[in-house]
């Protein structure tokens, strides 16, 4: 049996990924649960707490999952999840250690169970794996995103971070700029679009147009329509709702912007 933490700061996500675990794989037992550094560290402290193999956000509510290997001893399988590319780096398989890109998916998750599998068959009972932290902390953290990983917002009085892997589409209103997240919540932005546009992962984000930027993960349908341009069908945003209408965001793109937008769709 494969004794599992779960380590993420999204509920949705840390729920999804246990129901998807315990349907698909008979060998995993689910053991606990974490959304923050805190948590992490708390549970990991614990000597009645085991984890043969840890699930663990890049992103979490109040720090980088790093400070985690700064403040407890780490013996268990790792399996880095996150929304960036650029933390998928050969120190996870030097250090034995696999990660996942989100959104996850089964025959990713598979592999790195199998992995796991592997691993504790061939570490003799009573025994950690190697897994040199040091070396790993500091390949991860030279090699940080170029780009904006989060967003601070204005709501009411207070300051809110966004952070980019959760927006769908960042769009101008009556000469405002908006960002709505993939939960359906709009914010208002200080940011230009063209400031945007360059501080976002092109492999992530397209401008469709002067006042649009779309997130590649939230496009659900394209169609053609007139002028040789396309009409775009974001996921969670229903042209019927409140929400479109009062918005309005335009989803088309531009002529001229066709050829490139397919190509990055496809890539």
């Amino acid at each position: 049996m494969i004794d599992v933490l779960i380590i993420e700061d999204e509920q949705i996500s840390s729920r999804l990924l246990e129901r998807t675990l315990q349907e698909n794989f008979e060998d995993v037992r689910i053991v606990g649960t974490a959304s923050s550094v805190s948590q992490s560290v708390g549970w990991l402290s614990d000597p009645a707490n085991h984890a043969d193999l840890i699930f663990m956000d890049v992103e979490l509510s109040d720090g980088k999952c790093f400070e985690i290997f700064r403040k407890v001893k780490v013996t268990a399988k790792v399996v880095m999840t996150t929304a960036y590319d650029t933390y998928a780096v050969k120190a996870f398989e030097v250090n034995s250690i696999d990660y996942l890109l989100k959104p996850v998916e089964l025959e990713s998750l598979g592999r790195a169970v199998q992995r796991c599998r592997e691993y504790m068959e061939a570490v003799a009972p009573g025994t950690a794996g190697s897994i040199d932290v040091q070396r790993l902390l500091s390949t991860l953290e030279s090699r940080k995103s170029p780009y904006r990983e989060r967003f601070l917002v204005h709501l009411n009085d207070r300051i809110v971070p966004v952070r980019t892997c959760d927006v769908s589409l960042f769009f101008s209103h009556n000469k405002d700029n908006y960002t709505i997240t993939k939960d359906g919540t709009v914010y208002v932005l200080d940011s230009t679009m063209d400031t945007i546009a360059g501080e976002v992962d092109p492999e992530s984000f397209f401008r469709i147009s002067r006042g649009c930027i779309l997130d590649k993960n939230s496009v659900q349908s394209v169609v053609k329509i007139m002028g040789g341009r396309l009409e775009v069908k974001v996921a969670g945003l229903d042209p019927k709702s409140p929400l479109y209408k009062r918005y309005n965001p335009d989803l088309v793109v531009s002529k001229s912007r066709v050829e490139d937008f397919m190509k990055w769709l496809e890539s």
